[in-house]
């Protein structure tokens, strides 16, 4: 496992898997092999040297890649996205905008294939008792929970918290966050917490050509900084880890959260799990948390 998720570059394009240019010399589109390819480097902040030096190819060749004038084999797709390390989903659009079929498959959690992730996901909810373990998808749905982060939830307000923010079948933890009808009333440290919210959304808004996850992702970057300039949420550097101060009843709950990866996937569906791990950040809250795990238990 990773807590180190990798982002993508912004971009307004779709996940449509558009082939590269013809061979008539047109401008290549944003959604073709050459532009997609650049967005990738520049975003890694990498000149066309750089790159080329961790790919193995000559610097004319990326060149040529990049303008659309050479058109890149099915090695040499998978060759640079090795080297600019992309998520498998890009990397599967990569090879549809140089004219591939996708390598790398999506599968439901439910899917007898997925038997192992699914137990070792479990495993790791199990281990993180007695505090809260939440498995997510890249939209932030939630997938798995353990006891703890159950009765977590339950004690901040339950079902009624994810129907008053029309979360009913499908719950996702960053609108419960960030919903002001939400758990946004009881962080007391609020304004930290947008802020650092604020920016994991953006990297995840940089990650995908998806127009549908782009819109939402968008609408809850703009309810978790309220409409900010952008200058406001910067902090000196992304903190290790998000703080959370939550208000349950008279106590004050008192969290962080790490954020882990699988290191080795092998699908899109494993590529985009996270498992958010919360942690007290004092003996006060310690105590709340195992009191609650045990409750949970019962």
């Amino acid at each position: 496992m990773t807590t180190s998720p990798r982002a993508a570059p912004d971009s307004t394009a779709s996940t449509a898997s558009t082939g590269p240019t013809g061979s008539t010399g047109s401008p290549a589109s944003e959604h073709a092999f050459g532009p997609r390819l650049r967005a990738w480097r520049e975003f890694r902040r990498l000149s066309q040297l750089d790159l080329s030096l961790e790919a193995e190819i000559s610097q004319r060749h990326l060149s040529w890649l990049e303008t659309g004038r050479s058109q890149p084999s099915r090695k040499m797709v998978l060759q640079l996205s090795e080297a600019l390390d992309i998520p498998l989903r890009e990397r599967n659009a990569l090879l549809g905008a140089a004219g591939y079929a996708a390598l790398y498959r999506e599968r439901g959690l439910d899917e007898e294939e997925m038997g192992t992730v699914n137990e070792a996901l479990r495993k790791m909810l199990d281990q993180q008792m007695p505090y809260p373990g939440i498995v997510l998808d890249r939209e932030w749905n939630v997938l798995m929970t353990n006891g703890c982060a159950d009765a977590m939830l339950q004690a901040l307000g339950g079902e009624s918290l994810w129907s008053e923010i029309g979360c009913g079948e499908q719950p996702n933890l960053a609108l419960l966050t960030i919903h002001p009808k939400g758990l946004r009333p009881l962080i007391a440290n609020w304004d930290d917490a947008a802020r650092e919210f604020t920016l994991r959304l953006k990297r995840d808004l940089a990650g995908t050509r998806d127009p549908v996850l782009r819109q939402r992702l968008e609408r809850m970057i703009d309810m978790a900084s309220d409409h900010r300039d952008p200058a406001e949420l910067v902090a000196p550097a992304l903190m290790p880890m998000l703080t959370l101060d939550l208000r349950v009843g008279e106590e004050l709950l008192r969290l962080f959260t790490v954020i882990s990866t699988f290191g080795t996937p092998q699908d899109v569906t494993t590529d985009e799990l996270r498992i958010e791990s919360f942690f007290p950040l004092d003996e006060a809250s310690d105590r709340l948390l195992r009191l609650l795990a045990s409750s949970g238990d019962g």
